[in-house]
């Protein structure tokens, strides 16, 4: 098991991933950030609070792309098996992500 430092909203996480996923996990972490730096207003809500918005937003936008595929909406490509893959994925990191920061608190 490796152990990858991320640094969210101003604050320290060690998570556990797969070796070879670390930079992965960076990445996902980057996401996170980069969601609740874009959040309005979070400056006077909790840490938590302020995760749990910025993991909303990626699932609804997760779940966007997955209603699209399935529909084959017009203005998106054909549905992608790896593309849903990958989608799973980032939804099963989002959920570890979160499960190791719920302890915390």
């Amino acid at each position: 098991m490796s152990r990858v430092d991320l640094m969210i909203g101003g604050r320290d996480y060690a998570v556990a991933c797969s070796p070879g996923e670390e930079d992965h996990v960076r990445l996902l972490g980057r996401i996170i950030e980069e969601k609740m730096d874009a959040l309005p207003g979070t400056t006077n809500q909790s840490e938590v609070r302020s995760m749990l918005f910025a993991a909303l937003l990626l699932a609804d936008e997760v779940q966007e792309l997955r209603q699209q595929a399935d529909q084959g909406a017009p203005d998106t490509p054909p549905a992608d098996p790896a593309l849903a893959q990958r989608l799973d994925a980032v939804a099963a990191k989002l959920e570890q992500l979160a499960a190791s920061v719920e302890g915390l608190f």
